[in-house]
Formats: C-alpha cells, structure tokens, sequence
C-alpha cells in the first residue's frame, strides 16, 4: 500500500483536502496527495496517489476534463454558484433551439475571468481569501479550449449541460457566460467531474502509472546502472535524441528525464513501480 495511483469520487459539501484526511485514514497512510481541486459544492472525480507516487501528478494525462453541470438561470451569486445567492430572477422558458446554439456556440479557445471565489492566487493570496474578507481585486483573464459542450436536460429555470475543458478551466464562469448570453445572470447549482484525462471512477481501482503517463517512452542503451544510480548521462546513450520529455523504464523503476540542448536532466530518478 505505500505506492498507489486511484481514482476516487469527492461526494458535495466536503472540501477536497478534508475529503484526502477522510481517504488516508481508511487506507492506513500518511503521505497522500490529489490533483485538480474540487470545489466544496462539486463532486466527482479525484486523482489519489499514496508515496512515491504522489511525485507522479506532473506528469499524468489530466487533461481534457468532463464536467456536468446544473445552471440556474437568473440566480444571481458572488460565488457563481449555489452558495450565496442574492437574487432570483424570473424569466421565460427558452427555446430549445436557442440553447442549443450558445452552448455549441462556446466550443473553441475563450477567454473569460476566474471566478472570485477562487484558488487562484492575487500576490500571495487565495482569491477567494480576499472575496470573503472584502477586498477589492482583479484576476487577470485566462484562455481555455472548449472541446465540447451539449444540452443533457433543460426544465427551466435548470439547464444541465456536458463540457469538455483544457486543464485549469473553470466551469462556474462558464456557467455564468451561457447565462450571460442568455440575457441574465446565472449560477449552478450541481457540479459533477466526470473524468480528468483518461481518469474515470472505477471503485478506486489500483492504477498502473505506466498506463496513464503523458510521456514517450525512450531507450537508454548505456550501462542501466547510470540511470539507477541517478549518475551524469550523455544525449549520444539515449537511443530517442530529439529534445524532449522521456519515461525510462528498467527493472520496474521509472525514471523521467528532459534532453534539450544543455544536455540530459533528470526530472524523476528511478521510482519503483512494484506494488
């Protein structure tokens, strides 16, 4: 159990944090990490890796990620979502058709500002830190790829809706856009990840890193100690010489190194992958 690579499922209304304390403890381990934080409000898929392997979230497919979500049209909130809702405004249905064409009509790069009940960081700060404490601040706007985005189930004033997304998009000010573009505010009310790259829940099945790694793979045709002794290793020993970002695999040790133009790093050095 000490090195371990699963999905679990974060259930709404726990922070993610709280949600690894509660893992750890079921599992017996102390050292524990998970990629791509959850809002309290969300659930769904969670990346876990227990030991060594927590060095490994740098370097998984992560991306793009599946989100469902539940927007409540003319719900006015700080949070963009369920949390602090100010103000409802009521409106007519829409046609289906309407829909239809401004969430096909989202796919494609935007560019769009983080919510301010974020993690993001403002010279130090959590944004959501200074949100709370009534600071005045602006986040600078950040650009995401919508690979794709369709109408699951609308019963007005509820809109639920699938988006595929790059790695660090935000699905609440998405959500407040599609509102926006409707002619009003907007904010969810139910957020579901449905998977992070090629990461789906499965029960927290066992995970073989090596099946999940953004990496090529790469040759060392030198002495195999070199690599797992973490010694000085020479471009012209690596059968792949392209500068790039190489998974070395020996013996059921990885190790992951970057050739570029000053020569050969080491950015991961001989991590065993036996159970």
């Amino acid at each position: 159990m000490d090195n371990r690579l699963f999905v679990a499922y974060k259930p709404s209304g726990m922070v993610s944090n709280h949600f690894l304390s509660r893992i750890k403890r079921r599992y017996n381990v102390k050292k524990a990490g998970f990629s791509g934080t959850l809002d309290p409000f969300a659930q769904g898929v969670l990346i876990i890796a227990f030991g060594q392997f927590t060095k490994l979230f740098r370097f998984l497919k992560k991306a793009p990620k599946t989100y469902r979500a539940t927007l409540w049209i003319g719900a006015s909130s700080p949070t963009l979502d369920s949390e602090k809702i100010e103000k409802v405004e009521q409106m007519m249905p829409f046609h289906p058709d309407s829909v239809n064409f401004i969430l096909k009509g989202m796919i494609g790069k935007i560019t769009y500002l983080p919510p301010k009940y974020s993690a993001k960081k403002v010279e130090g700060a959590r944004a959501y830190d200074l949100a709370r404490a009534d600071k005045d601040f602006e986040l600078k706007a950040i650009t995401s790829t919508i690979y794709d985005c369709h109408l699951i189930h609308y019963a007005h004033p509820f809109l639920t809706f699938e988006v595929t997304i790059s790695e660090g998009g935000y699905v609440r000010s998405l959500g407040a856009l599609i509102a926006q573009k409707l002619g009003f505010a907007g904010s969810l009310s139910a957020l579901e990840r449905l998977n992070e790259g090629d990461f789906t829940y499965e029960n927290e099945k066992e995970l073989n890193p090596l099946d999940y790694l953004e990496l090529a793979s790469n040759a060392y045709l030198g002495d195999p100690h070199d690599i797992l002794l973490g010694r000085k290793l020479r471009v012209e020993d690596f059968e792949k010489q392209e500068e790039g970002i190489y998974q070395i695999v020996i013996d059921e040790v990885l190790s992951v190194v970057e050739i570029s133009a000053n020569g050969v790093e080491y950015l991961l050095n001989s991590l065993s992958l036996k159970a």
